[in-house]
């Protein structure tokens, strides 16, 4: 009986805290989410320290800080935003930072890091000041909507490419080769994910991914570790080095608005891509509040500076978590928990082999297209910029790319359809720094 109490109390506590009945959700449903977007992100523990020995970083500090990080302001974002989303390390900014600016040659991975603190400054202004929620209004509704699909066939993209489904030789795309073991356990994982979707089995994308998982251990792919637990490495090699100072030239601020623009649109499509995806949009397509996960989002940046990461953001996977049923922040809370145990588990969480989130990424992708559906198509100047954000991500790989093609096209198109005055005057201003970021791409 004592138990029967203490298991009402905890759930009544739970209630308040994130609303689980006003969002039509329950305990059960957003801890078995939260476990789902971070087996689809787990994969940030690895790729994230090998980038960044890349750039001549301690791998043992760069895997603390990026568990540590994500752990931190995935429950941040949870506790402070009630919204199921989870943060890590960019993909993407990563990459640019350690193979383009550090491996390349321009700048030392100190003034790298103080490139992403002076730009996570630069978007704490912004959002405190409210241009950030301003912007967001000014995109017009039909990119919006197309926002959703873009990021389906951005995340179908990420795992078409972990499963080595695809194969982009000599500038054609080309089919993988189904006899590669990571194909062939790719495709295992995809037929279990199907079959349990289709028979609509609560938490499908988890037990496929689990499932996966294991089948891999006789394959091959999935790599047993000699132990479970490991005690984390010291992060004084990486923390507070960063050179602001000798961030702050001037041939070096085209590179920031790189890093500014990418993670802007990158965010803002996550934002809408997997709130549209939990229901979360109001009728105009905005999230209502989204001031507040933007603050997340530029605090985490810069927090993230200091501790030698680079950019941190809101996750795309954190759609796995939505298609769970993940609706509040508690999905958040046991990604977050998830983060902060591998601190200890690391080797555990490096065994979830790509072959195994792929399947899972794929579908996510299918299921992400609904929006498509309200895309006014019927008028030339409104599908056009639509159609445009979808294939400029998809093609691109790059959601910040899609989007920010979509407006340019949109305010193009409005023009010399002679419908300049649908235009708002912020339309015009916002397209000058796109241009612009294409320019010195």
């Amino acid at each position: 009986m004592a138990e029967i109490v203490e298991q009402e109390l905890k759930q009544g506590k739970l209630e308040r805290i994130f609303k689980l009945k006003e969002r039509h959700t329950d305990i059960r449903t957003e801890v078995t989410a939260g476990l789902t977007t971070f087996m689809t992100m787990a994969y940030i523990l690895i790729v994230q320290p090998s980038f960044m020995k890349a750039a001549g970083m301690d791998v043992g500090a760069v895997t603390v800080v990026t568990a540590l990080l994500s752990g931190i302001f995935t429950l941040f974002m949870a506790f402070y935003t009630n919204l199921p989303f989870a943060l890590a390390p960019a993909m993407g900014s990563n990459a640019f930072f350690a193979f383009t600016l550090v491996a390349g040659g321009l700048v030392t991975w100190q003034q790298g890091l103080g490139m992403v603190f002076i730009s996570g400054i630069i978007f704490l202004l912004l959002t405190f000041l409210g241009l950030r929620e301003v912007i967001v209004k000014l995109i017009p509704k039909n990119i919006k909507l197309a926002i959703g699909a873009a990021v389906g066939f951005f995340v179908v993209l990420i795992g078409f490419k972990s499963a080595k489904f695809m194969l982009i030789t000599d500038g054609s795309i080309k089919m993988g080769n189904l006899a590669d073991p990571t194909t062939k356990l790719a495709l295992i994982g995809l037929a279990i994910a199907v079959t349990l979707m289709a028979n609509k089995v609560k938490g499908a994308l988890l037990w496929a991914m689990i499932g996966t998982t294991i089948i891999g251990i006789p394959m091959g792919i999935t790599k047993v570790p000699s132990s479970l637990m490991s005690l984390p490495p010291s992060i004084a090699p990486i923390a507070f080095k960063l050179d602001v100072l000798g961030a702050l030239k001037w041939s070096f601020f085209p590179l920031m608005f790189t890093f500014f623009v990418g993670d802007f649109f990158s965010t803002l499509g996550t934002l809408l891509g997997v709130s549209a995806k939990a229901g979360l949009l109001d009728e105009e397509g905005n999230l209502p509040n989204i001031d507040k996960p933007f603050l997340v989002d530029a605090i985490a940046t810069v927090v993230g500076a200091l501790f030698g990461s680079t950019v941190v953001t809101t996750y795309i996977e954190s759609a796995a978590g939505a298609e769970e049923g993940g609706r509040t922040g508690l999905t958040g809370v046991a990604t977050g928990i998830c983060f902060l145990l591998t601190l200890f588990f690391t080797p555990i969480a490096g065994m979830i082999p790509g072959a195994a989130t792929a399947p899972a990424l794929i579908l996510i992708g299918l299921l992400m297209l609904s929006g498509m559906k309200d895309i006014d198509f019927s008028e030339f100047t409104e599908a056009f910029p639509a159609f445009a954000t979808v294939i400029f991500t998809a093609y691109t790989s790059s959601i910040s790319n899609g989007i920010s093609i979509g407006i340019i096209s949109y305010a193009f198109v409005k023009l010399v359809s002679g419908k300049a005055k649908e235009l708002h005057v912020g339309i015009y201003i916002l397209c000058i720094p796109l241009i612009f970021y294409f320019m010195i791409m």
